[in-house]
Order: C-alpha cells, then structure tokens, then sequence
C-alpha cells in the first residue's frame, strides 16, 4: 500500500508534517474510490432521495424507509425497514467462495448497524460467458458462498439476478442486498452521540485478513490477481455473525447503544473514524486493547484489518460491563478500545501516538476527481436473418434467460418464515406483520441493455424492476444501488458510467421512487478490458397483505398483453436483445412508455383484481421467454400475433409490458384506457401446449419441452 503523491502532499500541508505509516495507511484506504468515491460522487447528485416514507437516507451504513399504513396506504407506519446494497467484486474474482460469502456478512452488518434485524437478501451476479471453463468456476463458487453464509445465518435469500457477459470475463460482480426490519424506538445511527463514552469492539477476534481491502477494491484487477491479492480477501465464519445477530439484537433490545458501525472497508481504522467524524467529534484509542487472533500485529494490521464479525458501538460508561455480559453470553470477544472525544482522532500503540489526525478530514478531505467523459455512439442496426423456430429455442434456452432454479434452490429462502413468494418469480413477497404489509423485492440490472445504451439501458432497468414488483401487486417505495463500471480514467468508461447514473437517477425520479443508498464500485477493468456499466437496482415495493397473483397460467382465461407490441410506425427496436446476443447483430435500443408511473401503478392494481389469474413482466428474451415461462404442466396457451415483424414480435425487449390473464378483457381494456395498449393474444388451455401463430409460422411445443431447454445450467453443472 501507498499514499498516491498528489493525497501525500495534500496530507502533509494540512497536518504540517510527514503522516506517520499507519496515517498513511488509513488516508490510502479511507481516501480510495471505493471509500470516498472520488469520481462517483460528483454526479451522484442526480439522485432524488427525498420523500415522506424515507426516515434516513444516503450517508449512513444502510437507509431507513417508512412503511405506508395498512389499509388505504396515506400516510405512513411506525414500521421502519433498513435498505442496504453491497459489492464484493474484486474478492469474488480472487476467491470466489469466500468473496462473495464475505459481502452477504457485511452487508448484513450493515443492517445491524442500524437496529435492525436482517429478513432479507437479494444477490445480483454478473460473470463472463456461460461455456467458459473459468466462469463455471467463479459461479459455482460465489454461489456456493452466497449460500452457505445467507444459510448458516439464518436470512433468506429471496430475489436477484443472473446474468453472463464476455466483458465480465476477468471481472465478474457479485452485488448483495439486504433488507432488515426496525421501528422508531429501535433505530440507531452511524454518528457518535457524546463525548465521554466508551468505544467498544465487539466480535471476532481481529486478523491479518482483508489488510489493504479498500485500496485492492480500487485498482484494476491485473493477470496475477488470484494469487498476488489472496490476502487482501476477508475469512468468512458465519456462526459468529449468527452470534452477533442474536447479540445485537440482545444490545439494542436493552438500548444499550448510542451509535453502531459494522468493520468493512479499512476495518477499525475506517468504522471509528466515520463514527466520529459524523458529529465532527474525535476518539482515543489504545489499539494495544483490541483482542487478536494472530501475535506480533502491528497498529497499521490492526487499524486496517478486515477480519470479519466486528461491530464497534459506542456506550455509555455505566453500560459496559452490560455490553460484556451479552458478549460473553453469545460466546463473543469484546474489548474496550477507547472513547468519544471533542479532539483529533487519535490512537496509540504500546504507549506511542501512531495516528493524530482531524476525522472529518480523514473520511471527507480526498478531493474529488474532475474527468472528462466521451459518450457512446448509438449502434448502427445489423439484423440478422434467423430461422424463427431457430431461434425461439436458442433464446428460450440462453444461460441469460433460462431458468436460474440451480442458483436459488441452494439458498434457502423460507427461513424466518416470511416468504410469502419466492425466487423464480418476477418479486418475491416478504411478509411484515408487524404492519400488516406485504413487501416486494426486485433486484438486478441487464448488461445487455447498458452496454448497447447507457442512459436509456439504465432507464429501462429502473423501469423494468418497477414493473416486477408492480406484477404482484405492489407499488414503489424506494430503491438502492450499486453503480459498477470501469476504470474512470478512461473516457469512454468515464462517459458509460455518468449515462447510467443519470438514466437510473432519471427513472427512478419519474417513478417518485426515492433512491436512499447505495455504493458505487469502479476499475473493474482486467486484462479482459472494462465491464459493461452496470447499474443494480434493488427496489421495495408495499401493498397490503402477503399474497399475489401467480406468474404461471390456470387452465381457463384470456392472455392480453398490457404495453406495446413494437409495431407502431414500424419502428421495432432489438438492440440489448438476447435474441441479437445469440446471432450477433446490433440495433437501436427500444423507446421506452411515455407514461411509465400511470402504467406501473395501474398495472399494480389491475394485479390484485379479482378477475386477474396471472401476471407475468415482459422483459428478458422478450414475449417469446415470457410466454414459455407462464406455462406449465397442466396449463398451456395458444396465442396469435399479427406477424408483419416475427423477430420483433417475439424477441425485442421493451420494458414497462407484461402478460396478464383475466376472467374480464373489458376490465383490463378500462384500468389501462389511456395509459397503455391492450391487445388480447389468445386463451389458456388445459393441454400444457404453447402454441404461438406469427403471421404464417407456428411454433408448437408444450411446457416439459420447455423446461428441459430451459434447464441449460442444471445440465452443465450437475
């Protein structure tokens, strides 16, 4: 680790002298991309944050969001829940397992942080091509960590995403979110209260694991990465974080904690210093106190470490010896580090300051980065001239648009049982009872859409998760994300990661759907090159009561198709298409709804309709994969379209539509008049056959076919 010369020279003019190795070390981590977004941050000003539901937004270790009253939704509950997003790209890359495993642990610290109790996690995953060897590898194996830590923790996994790029190739992204529970009486901050009282360190033991995380997170990834950057990965151990669940629940139950702040990035150096910096206070701390797993560390191992399981609290003085108990109860460590102060953050090593610097200017002085961007040219337009039926089974059978069951049947999703619709579908369902409400979760992005168009691709992402949890019945409430690009450096990265902001930022705004927190991870550039700008979108939705119209047909009913058909003008647009993916060709990216609020709110009330059987978004592979996804055994359709255009007909993937199937035509035609078209596709049968007239083609097949085509992952790794 190094102190880049331009921040070293800055350093030494502020403190009048030469930063000791261990102020060095915390201003090189704490001032890195990954902690100070220094390049992100000066456009993330384009997010509306605001919003009478939001009780704490973007600064914090994870946002705070009001539940609406049960019933007719105006106004809100004393029910708060904690929205967090995380990345563990870099780690996940050098070790896959523990990587990944790694990013579930912290941001369900995140979580508790907060006084909140974890009920829910979502993952969203990015890897290189499906049928390369090393993307096999890196995804059974940060799959198996997501699974392993969410299982053992006892949270369950419920919604994310999957997706295959070749520009993920040496670089995958694995981006975990986490949703916990709180109210009023139980919330707690990240800023330091009073001066005087304790800082105390609760948790595993600290390591020599994760030392330079942050500043590792901030580099391009270079060829030797699996080897050379090993140490700088965290060690999971999840019966310990199930330990300090219990036990924080425990602490916050006998509100026993003025302010929390789990240990991530730049571990104890990075957790304290915030806590303080927050209310422009300092701390003393005598690392000496910490409790150690390993001899002979220094105070720069000590203060940067990333050993995982860690919470620092500040506590009153006459709390402590209470702290201990409930530590030593749940089998923890526990050590009384230093305290709140109104001077410099300062610690001391065997009777020696090896840090004396102001927090504020610790965590907020690195200066931002002023780069030029170069936006990207619009793709010119190369259809390729496709068999039809050719093609419905390579994009029904795509890694990208087939069935993600291998992912989500490791996880378990039912513990704690709130689950009320699980993975597999277009949101799950978590049931609150606490408020009578049930929430709706959706999370992911498409790289095919942002890497063909930036700024319209992120739109649609915004858009397209609003439409999933629409389809159950719910309405927005609030989203986080994780903004991941490139090296800024370059331009055209530069210039793809500021149009995804500001199409998400955009989106999200038209949606009234307030953007609360987040993380941005830059340079995840390899020798492979940059990844596609990718914006994950994590977004809550509320509605009263747990259930929700299923995605699968019933065997009596009409299928009308909510949205455009992309004939209008005959101006049909494949471009982030998986269909143009599997036979390489290029065109524009679809125009998106003039009215997307109206549309998304309509379509949430048309879905809790009595005369509503089943709704299904349409989006990934286009109406092609959303009508093999809607049959099953028992079930099967028999759909018409009008044929002028097949290919985009069946496979252009305009977000903001979706299938329903109703008892009443009429009824769907009034809810959407004015807001969208309506255009009936067909009925259901009780034959489990999908049969789809184009013009004057037939594709025939029936709902077992489908899932052995669609079982692409099940096949390769099992």
């Amino acid at each position: 680790m190094s102190l880049a010369d331009s921040d070293r020279e800055l350093v030494v003019s502020e403190l009048d002298r030469e930063p000791t190795r261990a102020e060095a070390a915390l201003f090189e981590n704490l001032w890195s991309e990954h902690c100070a977004y220094r390049s992100s941050r000066p456009l993330l000003s384009a997010f509306d944050s605001e919003g009478d539901q939001v009780v704490i937004g973007p600064g914090d270790d994870a946002a705070v969001v009001a539940l609406p009253d049960s019933g007719d939704g105006d106004g809100t509950s004393d029910t708060y829940i904690t929205m967090g997003i995380e990345s563990h790209n870099h780690p996940s890359y050098v070790d896959p397992f523990d990587g990944a495993a790694t990013g579930v642990g912290g941001i369900v610290r995140d979580t508790l942080s907060m006084g909140a109790y974890p009920i829910a996690l979502a993952d969203s995953l990015y890897f290189g091509e499906f049928d390369d060897d090393h993307s096999k590898y890196l995804f059974e194996g940060v799959v198996e960590g997501i699974s392993h830590y969410g299982n053992c923790i006892g949270v369950p996994t419920v919604a994310g995403s999957v997706d295959f790029h070749p520009k993920y190739e040496g670089n995958p992204l694995v981006n975990v979110a986490c949703v916990g529970l709180t109210n009023e009486e139980r919330l707690v901050t990240a800023e330091a209260q009073e001066p005087g009282n304790e800082l105390v360190l609760v948790g595993n033991a600290t390591g020599r694991d994760g030392l330079g995380g942050a500043s590792f997170a901030s580099e391009d990834l270079a060829e030797d990465a699996e080897t050379e950057d090993r140490p700088a990965v965290q060690v999971g151990d999840p019966y310990a974080e199930k330990l300090l669940i219990e036990a924080n629940e425990a602490l916050v139950d006998e509100n026993l904690i003025e302010s929390a702040r789990d240990l991530g990035a730049a571990g104890l150096g990075g957790a304290s210093s915030e806590m303080v910096a927050k209310a422009d206070l300092g701390a003393q701390i005598e690392l000496d106190r910490v409790h150690q797993r390993e001899p002979n560390m220094n105070a720069m191992e000590i203060l940067l470490a990333e050993s995982q399981e860690r919470m620092c609290y500040e506590v009153e003085p006459d709390n402590v010896d209470r702290v201990r108990e409930i530590a030593e109860k749940f089998d923890l460590g526990c050590s009384v580090i230093g305290e709140v102060t109104d001077g410099n953050y300062v610690c001391t090593f065997e009777g020696e300051t090896v840090v004396d610097v102001d927090a504020y200017f610790l965590g907020e002085g690195a200066p931002m980065n002023d780069l030029p961007t170069e936006e990207p040219a619009e793709p010119e337009t190369d259809l390729p001239d496709a068999d039809l039926e050719s093609a419905f089974d390579a994009v029904v059978a795509s890694p990208n648009t087939a069935s993600k069951r291998w992912v989500y049947r490791q996880y378990d999703h039912e513990v704690g049982v709130r689950t009320s619709v699980g993975p597999g579908d277009d949101a799950a369902i978590i049931a609150v009872r606490e408020a009578e409400q049930g929430l709706a979760i959706s999370s992911g992005a498409a790289p095919n859409w942002t890497d063909v168009a930036p700024y319209e691709g992120a739109r649609a992402v915004a858009l397209e998760n609003a439409t999933n949890i629409a389809a159950k019945g719910a309405t927005p409430l609030a989203a986080v994300d994780c903004l991941n690009g490139g090296n800024p450096e370059k331009d055209d990265v530069y210039g793809g990661f500021t149009g995804i902001v500001d199409g998400l930022a955009e989106m999200c705004e038209t949606l009234s759907t307030p953007v609360v927190g987040g993380n941005v991870s830059l340079y995840n550039d390899s020798v492979a090159g940059p990844i596609p700008p990718t914006p994950t979108l994590a977004m809550v939705g509320a509605k009263d009561g747990y259930d929700a119209p299923p995605l699968s047909v019933e065997t009596d009913g009409k299928l009308v198709l909510v949205g455009d058909l992309g004939l209008e003008a005959g101006d049909v647009r494949l471009g982030g298409s998986e269909y143009l993916a599997q036979f390489d060709g290029s065109d524009r990216f679809p125009k998106l709804p003039d009215d997307p609020t109206s549309l998304v709110e309509t379509l949430a009330a048309v879905a809790d309709d009595d005369t509503t059987l089943a709704v299904h978004d349409i989006s990934h592979g286009g109406l092609a994969v959303s009508l093999a996804e809607m049959v099953t055994d028992d079930a099967g359709l028999e759909v018409s379209l009008p044929g002028d255009d097949p290919a985009g007909e069946l496979f252009h993937e305009q977000p903001g539509r979706a299938l329903i199937q109703t008892e009443s035509v009429e009824a769907v035609r009034e809810a959407f008049d004015g807001v969208a078209p309506v255009v009936e596709l067909g009925s259901a049968t009780d034959d489990g056959q999908l049969t789809i007239d184009v013009g004057d083609r037939t594709i025939e097949t029936d709902a077992s076919e489908i899932s052995e085509r669609r079982a692409t992952i099940e096949r390769e790794l099992e």
